[in-house]
C-alpha cells in the first residue's frame, strides 16, 4: 500500500539535498523551512538514520550521507518518471508555462518579435510575460526566469550573457531626411532629448560627450528631459528632438525606417550587458530551459546574421 506522506517526504529531502537547505527547498516548494524540516526527518525517523550531516555554517548547511547520496539520484528519477506520467494523463491538452518577466522598454522594442517566434515553434507551452519596470524577485519564484540589462551584480541569481550594448544617436526622418547626413553643427543646433532615467554604472554617455566626441559645441541649456527610457524614444519617433539611447531598444525602429541612426561609425559602448536570470541553486523546469536555450541561440544566431 502506497502512502502519499512518503511521496510528500521524498519531494521535500530531494529538494533540500539540491539547494542543501531548508530554506532553499522551502522557496521552491513554496512552504516555510519548517516545514520542510519536519518533512524531512519524518522520512529520517522512517528510514531509521539521518540523511544529513548538519553543518551551522557555510553555503551549504546539509550536506547528503553517503547512503542518501546513493540513493537520491533513484529518488530524483523516480519524481521526473511521476512527472512524465501525470502530463501523459493529460495528453495532447498538457501545456507548459513559462514565466517571463522584463521591462516595458524591452518587451516593446526587443523581446517581443522574438516571443512570437518562440510561440509558433512551441504552440504547447504557454509564455506568461509579466512587464515591470521594477527588479521582479525571480530567486523567489515570482517568474522563472527574467532578462536584465546592468552590470551583472545580482545577488541570489544565475545569469547567462546574452549581448553587450551600446548607445547610440536616433533621430526621426521627420528632422533629418534619408537623403541628407548629420553633421556637427546640424546637430547642435537641434532640440536634444535627455533620459534622465538612472543608468548606474553603465557608462551611459551625456550630451556634452557625445558632443564633444563629434566635434560640435557644448549643449544649450535647452532640451526636453525625460525620466522614461520608453518615453524617450516615443519622443524621437514622434520627430521632438534628438535622442541618445540603448541600440537593442531602436534597432527594430532603425531597420524599419522609423528612426535614423546618426553618426553611426560612432560608438559609446557600455559597462551593462543583457542577461537571462534564472534563481540560484534551483534546477530550471523542462520548459523553462527550453525556452532559456533557444533564446540564447537566437540571440547568437542574429548577431551572426549581423556580423556576415
Amino acid at each position: 500500500m502506497r502512502s502519499l506522506n512518503r511521496l510528500k517526504w521524498l519531494h521535500a529531502f530531494e529538494a533540500t539535498a539540491r539547494h542543501g537547505s531548508f530554506t532553499g527547498a522551502a522557496r521552491e516548494l513554496d512552504v516555510t523551512p519548517a516545514a520542510v524540516g519536519q518533512l524531512v526527518r519524518a522520512l529520517e525517523d522512517w528510514v531509521g538514520h539521518p540523511l544529513f550531516q548538519r553543518s551551522r555554517s557555510g553555503r551549504a548547511r546539509l550536506t547528503l550521507v553517503s547512503d542518501a547520496r546513493d540513493a537520491l539520484e533513484d529518488i530524483t528519477q523516480g519524481l521526473d518518471d511521476l512527472e512524465a506520467g501525470l502530463n501523459k494523463l493529460r495528453g495532447r491538452r498538457a501545456r507548459s508555462v513559462v514565466v517571463l518577466t522584463a521591462s516595458q522598454v524591452l518587451v516593446m522594442n526587443w523581446l517581443m518579435e522574438r516571443l512570437n517566434r518562440f510561440a509558433e515553434a512551441y504552440e504547447n507551452i504557454d509564455l506568461r510575460l509579466n512587464v515591470t519596470e521594477r527588479l521582479m524577485d525571480v530567486s523567489h519564484g515570482e517568474a522563472d526566469l527574467g532578462i536584465r540589462c546592468g552590470n551583472g551584480n545580482w545577488p541570489n541569481l544565475d545569469k547567462t550573457w546574452l549581448m553587450d550594448e551600446e548607445a547610440v544617436l536616433v533621430c526621426s526622418p521627420l528632422l533629418l531626411p534619408p537623403e541628407q547626413e548629420s553633421c556637427a553643427e546640424w546637430l547642435s543646433s537641434q532640440k536634444l532629448i535627455h533620459d534622465d532615467t538612472p543608468h548606474p554604472g553603465a557608462n551611459f554617455p551625456s550630451w556634452d560627450d557625445v558632443l564633444a566626441s563629434i566635434g560640435a559645441p557644448k549643449a544649450k541649456e535647452r532640451g526636453l528631459h525625460i525620466n522614461s527610457t520608453s518615453a524617450v524614444i516615443l519622443a524621437a519617433l514622434s520627430g521632438r528632438g534628438v535622442a541618445i539611447v540603448r541600440r537593442a531598444l531602436v534597432k527594430q525602429a532603425i531597420e524599419l525606417g522609423q528612426l535614423r541612426q546618426l553618426h553611426p561609425d560612432r560608438r559609446w559602448l557600455l559597462s551593462w550587458s543583457y542577461y537571462i536570470v534564472t534563481p540560484q541553486q534551483s534546477r530550471m523546469r523542462p520548459e523553462v530551459k527550453l525556452f532559456h536555450d533557444w533564446l540564447v541561440q537566437d540571440v547568437l544566431s542574429s548577431t551572426l546574421q549581423k556580423d556576415l
